[in-house]
C-alpha cells in the first residue's frame, strides 16, 4: 500500500510541483550565507569575499560541509568544530528566513523579471536592515548601488509583458522620480522632526535607504512603503516606551521598518494602493 502512495500519479505530480521551490529555497539559503558575511564584514571594513567564512571566534577557516546553510548549524548543534564556542543561532535563521522570502517572491511573481530582481532586492533589504540594528549605520556601499540597480530594474521591467511599465523611458522617469521623492521626503522629516524634538531625528542613512525604496518600488510603492514603516515604528517604539524597554529620547534604527515597508510593498503593495483608492477616491480622481 504504501509503495502504491509512493508512485501514484498524484505524488509524482506534487514531488515534480515542489521541486523548483526547493531549488529556490536552497537558492534563498545559500545567499543568505553570503548576506550574513555582509553584514558582519562590511560595517567593519573588511572583505566580504576574501578570507573564506571562519568562526568569528578562533578564526578557524569552516571546512565545507560545516558552511552548508542552515544544516551546517545544525550539524555542529550550534558550537565551533575548533574551539566549541557557541555560534549564534542568527546565522541559520537569516539563512532560512532568506529562503523563505525567494519562495514567497517565486510563488507570487512566477516566472518573470519581477521574481530575480526582486530577490536582490529583497537580499539587500535584508542585509541593511540587520546592519542598522547592529550598528545604526546604513552603509553607503549598498544604498547607492541599490539605487542604480532599482532604476535599472525598472527599466528592465519595460521587458516584461507581465509587468505595468511599457516603456524603459518610464522606467527610467518612475525610479528617478521615486529616487528624488524618496530624498526630499526624508531632507523634510528630518528638518521638522529634529526642530520639533531638539534633537536630529532621522540618520542620514535613512534618506539614501528611501531614495534606493524609490528607485525599485516607484513613487507610489515609496509613499506605501513609509506609512508602513512609520505605523510599524510606532507601534513598536511606543510599545516598547510602555514597557520601559527604551528612553523616550533613545534612538531607534529606523531602516529595519523601511526595510518591512518596503517588504510588505512589494508583495501586496497594489492591492493596498488600489483598495486605498477605492476607499478614498471612488470616483476615480487618481
Amino acid at each position: 500500500m504504501g509503495w502504491f502512495l509512493a508512485a501514484s500519479p498524484f505524488n509524482v505530480e506534487l514531488v515534480e510541483r515542489l521541486i523548483p521551490f526547493l531549488i529556490v529555497f536552497a537558492l534563498g539559503a545559500a545567499i543568505g550565507s553570503f548576506l550574513n558575511v555582509v553584514i558582519y564584514r562590511l560595517p567593519a571594513g573588511l572583505s566580504v569575499l576574501y578570507p573564506p567564512s571562519q568562526c568569528p571566534r578562533c578564526s578557524q577557516p569552516l571546512r565545507s560541509y560545516d558552511n552548508v546553510p542552515i544544516l551546517g548549524w545544525v550539524w555542529l548543534r550550534g558550537r565551533c568544530r575548533y574551539c566549541r564556542q557557541p555560534i549564534s543561532g542568527r546565522y541559520p535563521l537569516i539563512e532560512g528566513f532568506t529562503a523563505i522570502l525567494f519562495v514567497a517572491a517565486f510563488w507570487r511573481f512566477g516566472i518573470t523579471l519581477q521574481t530575480p530582481g526582486y530577490w536582490v532586492f529583497l537580499s539587500w533589504l535584508v542585509a541593511l536592515a540587520l546592519i542598522d540594528i547592529d550598528t545604526f549605520t546604513l552603509p553607503d556601499a549598498l544604498t547607492r548601488p541599490g539605487l542604480i540597480l532599482g532604476i535599472l530594474f525598472q527599466v528592465g521591467l519595460a521587458y516584461d509583458p507581465t509587468a505595468p511599465v511599457t516603456s524603459g523611458s518610464q522606467g527610467i522617469i518612475m525610479g528617478s522620480l521615486g529616487a528624488v521623492l524618496g530624498l526630499w521626503l526624508f531632507d523634510l522629516i528630518t528638518i521638522l522632526g529634529s526642530a520639533a524634538l531638539g534633537q536630529a531625528a532621522m540618520g542620514g542613512g535613512d534618506g539614501k535607504l528611501a531614495a534606493m525604496l524609490g528607485a525599485w518600488l516607484g513613487w507610489r510603492g515609496l509613499l506605501l512603503s513609509l506609512f508602513l514603516a512609520c505605523a510599524a515604528g510606532a507601534f513598536v517604539g511606543g510599545g516598547a516606551m510602555a514597557l520601559r524597554l527604551i528612553q523616550r529620547r533613545q534612538p531607534m534604527p529606523f531602516g529595519p521598518f523601511l526595510a518591512l515597508g518596503a517588504g510588505i510593498t512589494v508583495f501586496w503593495g497594489e492591492p493596498l494602493i488600489s483598495a486605498y483608492l477605492r476607499l478614498f477616491f471612488p470616483m476615480g480622481l487618481l
